[in-house]
């Protein structure tokens, strides 16, 4: 099972209230998540623990470069957000790097699966 993981636990009210449902990775990620495909959608540190938040289906990943990101693409991954910039300016700390304009994201959009006990 593959994970879709959040590095910031300021996440995780966002994931259950369902106000977050994408995320936007640096570079091409449509080769690791598939429409269709079942992940666990975590919290936690690099090389430490993760809490699993739910499981989620990836509904649609969408490659394009970041000067293409929608308003639309860019509430869903973070509500807080409003503009490119403030979309640029997160990625470049999260990878330790300056991102620019013209770099590939990967926005992968995700549902949580509800799990309920089995019918008799």
């Amino acid at each position: 099972m593959f994970a879709l993981n959040f590095y910031s636990p300021l996440f995780v009210d966002q994931l259950r209230r369902g106000r977050k449902t994408a995320t936007i990775r640096l570079g091409n990620k449509s080769h690791k998540y598939r429409k269709g495909q079942l992940v666990w959608i975590t919290v936690g540190h690099r090389h430490g623990p993760k809490q699993r938040i739910f499981t989620a289906m990836i509904d649609q990943v969408d490659v394009k470069p970041i000067r293409e990101l929608s308003q639309r693409d860019i509430e869903r991954d973070n509500p807080e957000f409003r503009l490119v910039e403030d979309t640029m300016q997160f990625l470049s700390k999260i990878y330790s790097r300056e991102v620019s304009i013209d770099d590939t994201v990967s926005v992968v959009h995700f549902s949580e699966v509800i799990e309920f006990p089995p019918l008799d």
